[in-house]
């Protein structure tokens, strides 16, 4: 029997929270979960900082990426009634839904924006390359490894398949939505998935929903923009990314200035000098990063044992509004205070801004345009979502944007300090003693 249609003798379960089980047949997914790439998905969180600010948040890719895995396993299964799928796609499809996010490094989105790396380049590369999920995936067929890594890149030729992992609506935010809520402990993020999978429909190349559905999808749209204002867009959570950010800043400007660590980085110098192999990027994880943290708060640089020691006991920054239209002109001023009081605003000192689109129409040409969610009306007509939906419309094409300032009030109210400055730094920020 060709691998593609192997299965295995029993069925293998993974009980899950979320979606009761999680249901494996076929030999291949077997095969890919036990990878040594998907197993360290078990050691990096999915919602990076989060658990400093909802505690029960410490869920792993490797959790979401099954779960994502079962999303789309039940969309091909409810698809299959009107549309005829292969062997061979319906077998892609799982699998890009099961590794669309094996390259995602620790603490993700902070770690990138620090080191230059792209989580998206990564997982292209542990598919391609020499791995063990490459060497699983070339036992389907030589280009097999390629298709996986063009649907997660958006760029295959079969355009249903990239929508049903990459879409407005698709098995990765289905998933997200109802994992990160239950983890995080919040209602924002519940609505009803197996309604949407049984009026979802397949139209051309891409997936629609009955008209009847309309109002699901209304509950997943509405949920998706409130878990990002109160889950992934926290204040708190942002102020340990911040941290985060700066004790990795501080690491690489001391080690590019020849500093001598008491406790070498050697698994992070690959990083450090933005010389990373595959072999070296497979190797972080988050227990990495945490042991070197923990270590670093016996340096001799302060500022690195300050953020470290920050990090590791939550000691975070206060935050305060700040509208860079009207506030910008105070920047200068407050930079120009932290110097003369002894703070590094380098370190210290950090504007973070938080921005989400809950959904959008097509708009050709513009910059991140994203497909439409097209309602199948009675009569067999497409219409696009906010054209029928009110609460849509209500926020269709509306960017929302925050901005706020992040600070240590503790080093401000250490003893020895200009109290004049300080006073003049608080009246800036606008901190009620």
């Amino acid at each position: 029997m060709l691998y593609l249609n192997q299965t295995l003798d029993e069925e293998k379960v993974f009980k899950d929270p979320v979606h009761r089980y999680v249901h494996v047949k076929d030999q291949v997914i077997w095969d890919l979960i036990n990878t040594a790439e998907f197993q360290r998905l078990r050691r990096i969180r999915q919602l990076g900082t989060t658990y400093f600010t909802f505690h029960g948040a410490e869920h792993t890719r490797f959790n979401h990426s099954l779960g994502v895995y079962e999303v789309m396993r039940r969309i091909v299964d409810k698809l299959r009634e009107k549309h005829v799928w292969s062997a061979e796609e319906r077998i892609l499809c799982l699998s890009a839904a099961l590794l669309h996010d094996v390259g995602h490094g620790p603490f993700s989105h902070t770690f990138e924006k620090v080191f230059h790396t792209h989580h998206e380049e990564w997982t292209k590369q542990i598919l391609l390359g020499d791995t063990e999920l490459n060497r699983v995936l070339k036992r389907i067929s030589d280009d097999f490894p390629r298709k996986v890594s063009e649907v997660i890149d958006k760029t295959y030729e079969n355009k249903l398949i990239i929508s049903l992992i990459s879409s407005q609506i698709d098995a990765d935010r289905m998933d997200y939505l109802l994992r990160d809520a239950y983890y995080t402990g919040v209602n924002y993020g519940n609505f009803d998935m197996e309604r949407i999978l049984r009026v979802m429909r397949v139209h051309e190349d891409f997936a629609v929903i009955k008209h009847s559905g309309m109002h699901a999808v209304e509950d997943y749209i509405m949920s998706r923009y409130q878990m990002y204002w109160q889950v992934y867009f926290h204040p708190v959570t942002r102020s340990a990314e911040v941290i985060l950010r700066k004790a990795f800043q501080r690491a690489k400007f001391l080690y590019q200035s020849n500093y001598c660590f008491l406790h070498a980085p050697t698994f992070l110098t690959p990083l450090l000098e933005e010389k990373v192999s595959l072999e070296d990027y497979l190797r972080l994880d988050e227990s990495i990063i945490l042991y070197y943290f923990q270590m670093w708060q016996q340096e001799e640089d302060s500022i690195l044992v300050d953020l470290c020691d920050r990090f590791m006991n939550r000691k975070l920054f206060k935050y305060v509004e700040f509208d860079p239209s009207s506030h910008m002109k105070l920047w200068p001023e407050l930079i120009s205070l932290f110097i003369k009081v002894g703070i590094d605003p380098d370190y210290y000192l950090e504007i973070d801004s938080s921005s989400d689109l809950p959904y959008d129409f097509y708009r050709p040409g513009e910059e991140g345009e994203r497909l439409p969610i097209h309602l199948l009306m009675p009569g067999g007509e497409l219409r696009e979502l906010s054209r029928e939906s009110d609460i849509v419309e209500a926020i269709s094409g509306k960017k929302r944007t925050d901005h706020k300032l992040y600070y240590p009030l503790d080093l401000l109210d250490e003893k020895g300090k200009d109290p004049k400055m300080i006073g003049e730094i608080k009246a800036l920020l606008s901190i009620n003693d």
